[in-house]
């Protein structure tokens, strides 16, 4: 891909320099680069034990677990899309990366998350028709429209971002190449420009506010209606189930929808990278590495499989 030359004089930048956290000292870097290591491998080794048990274990192939499986897979997926790049700068130093491989993972990055929050929606559905229409639910959530679903948010979060793979290349960079960044966010790339850049900044307000607090306010509307089910619930450990779990729910959704609030929601042309790049570290990082524990490990069915999955495993050794 070649870029047109932006002021007179200016060279056309090739590729960039990720800054990540280079004011850290470099044994400190290090240890973060183990730290950050142990944090990416937890939640991948999690969550691709959870999709190995849903597909193994019969107890576990109904719509919750399908839906928890491709929340799995998802993450994998989107926790790659940043956590490799942040280990190989704290760890090897080596910051640069090119226009290409940069703009590429911008967009898996944005449209991984856009593919997340819809799903969100359709698992808060799927909770929402178990807790309050308890007699319809297997009538109403079929595996084929439970495919249909998991399906239409990947497309939905990948067709909505689409843009992202031909605006950046219409932009021109031929000033500083550093990216204040431990990754290619959208953000901070747009501020490096020559080109006038208000027209995406516009459209990047549009679709993230529109994908966020949409998907935020049905979240919430569904967790509020499963709420009002199980305060009428006539069993008492019966409700302190269902608030435990919800609460657990909804304190990792409040971490994944507050800092991409913080992040994208009306973002401006004067934002503050640095408290971008701390905020970024709760939906890249900390958001990834709870999901496994908030939505699969904790519960009692995943236990009992994965405990009979090791023992069989065991004894075959």
């Amino acid at each position: 891909v070649k870029f047109s030359m932006g002021p007179e004089n200016a060279t056309a930048v090739t590729e960039f320099i990720l800054e990540g956290f280079s004011g850290l000292d470099q044994r400190l870097q290090l240890f973060l680069s183990l730290v950050f290591l142990l944090i990416y491998l937890t939640p991948v080794v999690g969550n691709a034990t959870i999709i190995l048990l849903v597909c193994a274990d019969r107890r576990l192939q109904n719509p919750m677990y399908f839906f928890i499986s491709s929340l799995a897979f998802l993450e994998i997926c989107f926790i790659s899309s940043t956590s490799i790049q942040l280990f190989v700068i704290l760890s090897s130093g080596r910051r640069t990366i090119s226009l290409n491989s940069c703009f590429a993972q911008s967009y898996f990055y944005l449209a991984l998350g856009c593919t997340e929050f819809v799903l969100l929606v359709v698992m808060s559905f799927d909770r929402y028709v178990a807790i309050c229409q308890p007699l319809r639910y297997a009538a109403i959530m079929k595996p084929q429209l439970c495919v249909h679903l998991v399906v239409a948010a990947w497309i939905t979060g990948f067709t909505l971002l689409s843009y992202h793979l031909v605006l950046p290349y219409m932009l021109t960079f031929c000033g500083s190449n550093k990216v204040h960044h431990f990754f290619c966010d959208s953000s901070p790339l747009l501020k490096l420009s020559c080109s006038d850049t208000s027209l995406l900044w516009k459209i990047d307000s549009v679709i993230f506010s529109f994908v966020i607090l949409g998907s935020l306010c049905l979240t919430l509307a569904f967790y509020m209606c499963i709420l009002f089910c199980i305060l009428h619930l006539p069993a008492a450990s019966g409700r302190k189930k269902a608030f435990s779990t919800c609460s657990s729910h909804l304190t990792t959704l409040a971490i994944a929808y507050g800092s991409c609030i913080a992040l994208y929601v009306c973002p401006s042309e004067d934002v503050f990278l640095e408290n971008n790049r701390i905020v970024a570290l709760l939906n890249t990082v900390l958001y990834p590495f709870l999901n496994p524990f908030i939505y699969s490990l904790r519960n009692k069915t995943v236990i009992l499989a994965l405990n009979e999955a090791i023992a069989r495993t065991t004894t075959q050794l």
